[in-house]
């Protein structure tokens, strides 16, 4: 999978990876790589946060789907549609000025904060439910390239956890989990 840069087609592309993920689980209740996470607590984690910060950012509204909590695929589905549209739409272009991370175009917000969280959380959601847990390697390469020089910063927001030692010959995928704090040379489940 080769992911674009463009921050509407990124979305469009990895919101699809995690929507493939969503659609093929079987069992919402399975444990999930974060402690005290389920299955489904990875979708609502998406689902929740983002549309807060967007609209502490730009005043906008998304759509609301049903609790992940009552039906992950359903609350997946309108939240990742939401998004789509603000990023395919003429609101694209609505300011961005958020009090904890500044102003900028607000598709380069949705890229850097929200899109690749749910590039990580693919994976999450792909070990708890038994599925394919690959992800582009390029992508994980340039993440963990853009977060180590703030490893400082990121640790004490609390969304990360320590990090997880890994041979220093690791593949991307495999440095990266373990930077943000997973264990993904652990069995699955």
């Amino acid at each position: 999978m080769t992911v674009p840069t463009d921050p509407a087609e990124r979305h469009r592309v990895v919101a699809a990876a995690f929507t493939a993920r969503v659609r093929n689980a079987s069992d919402w209740d399975a444990p999930a790589p974060v402690a005290g996470w389920r299955a489904r607590d990875v979708v609502a984690h998406l689902v929740e946060w983002f549309p807060d910060f967007l609209k502490t950012a730009t005043g906008l509204t998304l759509d609301r789907g049903p609790s992940a909590e009552h039906d992950p695929v359903a609350a997946w589905q309108v939240h990742t549609d939401a998004v789509q549209r603000l990023l395919d739409g003429p609101q694209a272009g609505t300011a961005f000025r958020h009090p904890m991370v500044g102003q900028m175009p607000l598709p380069d917000a949705v890229d850097r904060f929200y899109t690749t969280d749910v590039f990580m959380h693919t994976w999450d959601l792909a070990r708890a439910t038994a599925q394919d847990e690959r992800l582009d390697p390029q992508t994980c390469e340039d993440l963990l390239a853009q977060m180590v020089p703030i490893e400082d910063l990121m640790r004490s927001s609390g969304q990360y956890g320590a990090r997880v030692t890994v041979p220093d010959d690791a593949d991307a995928q495999t440095r990266l989990l373990a930077f943000i704090g997973r264990d993904p040379l652990r069995g699955r489940q």
